[in-house]
């Protein structure tokens, strides 16, 4: 299946119970011919709480709604500001495995944030994107029927008050950064498209 064959949505902002049951929806009704997808979509305030997660990393309580999610992980929040790109991927039929996805997913952040001279990486032990110690990115998957649900999460301008209220990810004292502290003119849709170029390009030609 040529690396074309991805169907790109622009969601805008969507509550995450909706995008969320959308998600379950696509991947129950999919069959062998459906075309993979990308969901670009924002949140409302949201706290989601991965498979496995604590409830200990919420710190504190606040109105902002807690949502058990099957994604792996632990707590994190999800905000107006902040990119999410999910990935609807059936990994059996491009013969790739989770452990790259999430290096595909890794790697599409820090080529979109060097395009910016923002220097991330990745680390080995904890999923996601780090600048200076600091995380700006955020990642997890569910694997149902070969198929990936869920996604990374990038923050670009948001409030990061709310992640002072949870231990981000599961790590204690980890802070959070967003890429308005690196550039001055953010323009959504041209980080948009990189990222989403960055993940295409890096999928194996099967």
């Amino acid at each position: 299946m040529p690396n074309k064959d991805v169907v790109i949505k622009q969601l805008g902002m969507l509550p995450y119970l909706k995008t969320y049951q959308a998600m379950h929806d696509f991947t129950k009704l999919r069959d062998a011919q459906t075309l993979d997808e990308i969901w670009l979509v924002e949140h409302l305030p949201v706290f989601t709480q991965g498979k496995v997660g604590k409830p200990e990393h919420l710190l504190t309580t606040t109105d902002i709604q807690v949502v058990q999610t099957d994604r792996g992980g632990q707590i994190t929040y999800h905000g107006p500001g902040q990119q999410i790109m999910y990935i609807l991927f059936d990994l059996k039929r491009r013969k790739i495995g989770i452990r790259d996805v999430v290096s595909y997913l890794e790697n599409s952040v820090i080529q979109t944030l060097q395009h910016y001279d923002i220097t991330a990486y990745s680390k080995s032990d904890a999923p996601g994107v780090y600048i200076n110690q600091q995380k700006i990115c955020s990642l997890g998957l569910h694997i149902k029927h070969g198929c990936t649900l869920h996604g990374l999460a990038l923050n670009i301008d948001m409030d990061l008050t709310p992640f002072n209220y949870i231990n981000p990810c599961g790590y204690a004292g980890l802070k959070m950064t967003h890429m308005k502290h690196y550039i001055a003119q953010i323009d959504r849709q041209e980080i948009n498209q990189l990222l989403t170029d960055n993940f295409i390009n890096q999928l194996p030609n099967n």
